[in-house]
């Protein structure tokens, strides 16, 4: 274990001993505020202690057998119990490390998934919906929810925007390395001389906006458009101005639904998705500022930048980011993303220990 995550986890034992005190402590108990904001750190505290002291116990552990190890009737023993408190000793600091990361806490939220078509005509709109596709086979096997929200359909099919809602727990955490350019290499439906084309989709993942604390907006900067919607739906699609599209004035930033039947639903719908755009492109400038004092190694999350490629003729996938290239492109098209998100959880998680521990040597 590196000596400044234990010199952390030190300092965390210290403050859960200090949180006893402070929760059995009148002026707290009589704040239930406070109350339930110490009660949140002490249970978040306590796994992590619980943990720590258990490393320690194989620490020790691993320290008594190697003082066995002299003995020759117990050698054997002890060298085995020494390779299980390693083993022992490997998984917990992992596990230790995974909790000491800064949480995220739009990790937890739902989110909004944002598919465009891009170069590549009606290649890139087929793609879309490839996308769309995986990303809903994804969440069926997470098990969170898809809704969809908008959507602009191509002339030979897929999509040249299309926007869903997910919902479940750790929504955003799981998709929010999706955001950037996705890039497929192979022979379009449309190609007659069996040529491999090249063409983009942007994806864009935005988490939900607490409403406390959601971009103030002024009713007056809004334009709220209504028309008839288009696509499935039957007779009363067509009959009704049931669909909505908001423009925000000042930032020019636009968002529509039409999945509803109710104007009044897909208002608030197309809301929700505007107001989170608006949030998002705020958070794009905040990491752009700190982006030129650090390169990021997941990247900035911005929708130009190519996270991506899914090569047909190949059945591979690579992820540039963190140089990941798997042979199972066809499994990934089916919804299979938990390797690849995994590993980009993986290399974030790296990242910001790096980070913790730069910040514990300046």
């Amino acid at each position: 274990m590196k000596p400044f995550v234990k010199h952390t986890l030190e300092r965390q034992t210290w403050r859960l001993e200090e949180l006893d005190a402070l929760l059995s402590a009148p002026d707290v108990v009589g704040n239930m505020e406070r109350f339930r904001a110490l009660s949140k750190e002490h249970a978040e505290l306590s796994e992590l202690v619980t943990l720590y002291k258990q490393y320690q116990q194989r620490e020790a552990d691993q320290a008594g057998a190697h003082d066995m190890l002299n003995d020759p009737d117990m050698a054997d023993m002890a060298q085995e119990e020494i390779e299980a408190c390693t083993t022992d000793m490997a998984q917990l600091n992992e596990q230790l490390q995974v909790l000491l990361l800064p949480k995220d806490p739009d990790d937890e939220r739902s989110c909004f998934v944002e598919i465009r078509a891009g170069t590549g005509g009606d290649e890139s709109a087929l793609f879309a919906g490839d996308l769309l596709r995986m990303y809903t086979r994804y969440c069926e096997g997470a098990g969170l929810r898809m809704e969809l929200v908008s959507e602009s359909d191509s002339e030979l099919g897929g999509y040249k925007e299309v926007v869903m809602r997910i919902v479940g727990q750790q929504a955003y955490g799981r998709l929010r390395f999706e955001s950037g350019g996705h890039r497929v290499q192979r022979v379009p439906a449309t190609e007659t001389q069996g040529r491999i084309h090249t063409s983009a989709c942007t994806v864009a993942v935005m988490p939900e906006p607490d409403e406390a604390q959601a971009v103030q907006i002024n009713p007056a900067d809004l334009r709220i458009d209504t028309y008839r919607a288009s696509g499935a739906g039957g007779q009363h699609v067509n009959k009704t101005d049931s669909a909505v599209r908001i423009t925000h004035i000042p930032t020019g930033t636009v968002a529509e639904c039409q999945d509803d039947r109710s104007q009044h639903r897909n208002r608030a719908k197309a809301m929700q998705v505007l107001v989170a755009r608006i949030a998002e492109a705020e958070r794009s400038v905040r990491d752009a500022k700190e982006a030129a004092q650090r390169k990021g190694l997941i990247g900035s999350g911005d929708r130009s930048d190519r996270i991506r490629t899914y090569n047909y003729p190949q059945g591979r996938i690579t992820d540039h980011r963190i140089n990941l290239t798997l042979y199972k492109l066809s499994q990934v098209m089916e919804g299979d993303l938990h390797e690849v998100i995994h590993q980009l959880q993986i290399a974030r998680g790296a990242q910001q220990m790096a980070e913790l521990e730069n910040a514990n040597q300046a």
